[in-house]
């Protein structure tokens, strides 16, 4: 849409209120809103003022003059406000005259605007498609505090079998076993028409979606599985995915949450992510004579996403409670291979023939990263395997057709394994990120404060007791 579309738009639709979104560092969604007459088509050049110091990552106090600018393309009527609120997904600038604006340098969404800008420029390709899969656990109830004298943390599923042998009321059993929850019918799935109704309103909001089931995980896990498009649309549309999901969820009475691992002794959540690149319209990745159909383009991309594993799982599985998920035995992708359609491996490769559908899976991610900084730094370690012609195969990454859970100790000890915790995968990070500061893509100074942020959440869960350790050593 044009902003002049956007208008005749909102006022079709009734709006009073338009509401201003932009995504922090860690990758949360932050907004204000104003009424409807004071956005107008110079919006959309000026922009609208904030406080950027009162946003996580953003600026110091004393320099703290920040603008979002809104995207026009992005515009929608939110589907939970009570009063009619027109939605507009934004990019953050500093200020300035016109359309000279800075954009800023730590703004996600900047960043993931000139990763596409990147590809376009290195003649490699000249569009990247992006398909997140991003599981989430939906709970009638959570409790958690974390104070000097006191730290715990419940939730509770009046699917999971715990409930079996629960008093005070009626009990229908029919509840899921741990990792039985993909994916029986009703009334073990007792989310059905939840889902349902988080897929209508994604659509109706233009979100197309492939899919929607219950998960693995028998205490409420779910999936909807959102149509692929490009990186910075698709990172918009799982912004818009997460918050349709937490709102319906709390619509009707329940709460959802995308944490990776909320339940001990069940499969956690992840985020796979399908990607491609193309160029004249024309799929970069398919060969019928290759490996799976794979081209040697796809091959030394897969070498770039492996090669660099270690530190892009600081952005993309950003945060501790990532790596409980990342451990062997709960369909976690640990070990760093590709192989053709094997969910052990880190980078599994679909299995189909269609050259239009050729594409490779990275499944370490969590759905806790931010999306736009996460695809960004995918397609910088693909595009790196790439220009250096990374061969997997030449750097003990594969294939391996095996199911890698079952593989001899000596055997595990030839292949590579993810970072096992986020200040491990930090280091890297710090060790290696030169393939993000190409094009100025990522900058050192964002890279810096994003490791602050995320080095002092490390520092936080790491000084704090937590119940396990008084089971076990209490008594000492």
């Amino acid at each position: 849409m044009t902003p002049e579309e956007v208008l005749q738009f909102a006022k079709e639709r009734g709006a009073k209120m338009v509401d201003f979104k932009f995504v922090d560092l860690p990758g949360t969604w932050q907004h204000f809103s104003v009424p409807l007459h004071e956005l107008d088509e110079e919006t959309f050049v000026e922009g609208k003022y904030f406080d950027g110091s009162s946003i996580r990552g953003f600026q110091t106090i004393d320099d703290s003059d920040m603008l979002v600018i809104p995207d026009p393309d992005t515009a929608f009527m939110d589907p939970f406000t009570s009063i009619p609120t027109l939605s507009l997904i934004c990019t953050v600038a500093h200020p300035g005259p016109g359309a000279h604006k800075q954009p800023y340098s730590r703004d996600p969404r900047t960043i993931a605007r000139k990763a596409e800008a990147y590809l376009r420029s290195s003649g490699i390709a000249d569009v990247s498609y992006f398909g997140p899969e991003a599981e989430f656990f939906v709970f009638d109830n959570v409790r958690f505090s974390s104070t000097q004298n006191v730290q715990y943390a419940e939730v509770d599923s009046d699917e999971a079998h715990w409930n079996n042998g629960r008093n005070g009321g009626v009990n229908l059993g029919h509840r899921l076993r741990p990792k039985e929850g993909y994916f029986p019918v009703p009334p073990s799935d007792t989310l059905q028409d939840l889902r349902s109704e988080m897929v209508l309103t994604l659509e109706e909001l233009g979100v197309p979606v492939e899919a929607q089931h219950h998960e693995v995980g028998g205490a409420g896990q779910c999936e909807i599985d959102i149509r692929y498009n490009t990186l910075v649309k698709t990172a918009d549309n799982l912004m818009i995915y997460k918050y349709v999901v937490k709102n319906t969820a709390r619509k009707h009475g329940k709460t959802a949450t995308f944490m990776p691992k909320p339940i001990f002794g069940d499969n956690g959540s992840g985020m796979h992510v399908h990607q491609s690149l193309w160029k004249d319209e024309r799929p970069l990745f398919y060969d019928p004579e290759g490996y799976a159909s794979l081209s040697q383009t796809a091959r030394y991309y897969i070498g770039g996403l492996l090669m660099h594993a270690p530190a892009l799982l600081a952005i993309a599985a950003s945060t501790t409670n990532s790596y409980k998920r990342l451990v062997p035995g709960f369909e976690a992708p640990v070990n760093l291979v590709f192989s053709k359609a094997n969910r052990s491996a880190a980078v599994r490769i679909p299995n189909t023939d269609c050259p239009s559908a050729k594409r490779i899976e990275f499944r370490p991610p969590d759905p806790t990263a931010n999306p736009y900084l996460t695809f960004a730094a995918l397609l910088m370690a693909g595009l790196d395997g790439i220009r250096r012609k990374i061969e997997p195969s030449e750097h003990g990454f594969g294939p391996v057709d095996r199911d890698l859970y079952h593989l001899s100790p000596e055997e595990l000890r030839e292949i590579g394994s993810v970072p096992g915790s986020l200040e491990e995968a930090l280091k890297a990070l710090e060790d290696d990120h030169a393939f993000l500061l190409e094009g100025d893509v990522f900058t050192t100074d964002v890279l810096e404060h994003y490791v602050e942020l995320k080095r002092a959440q490390v520092n936080e869960v790491r000084m704090r007791p937590v119940p396990i350790e008084f089971a076990l050593y209490y008594d000492a």
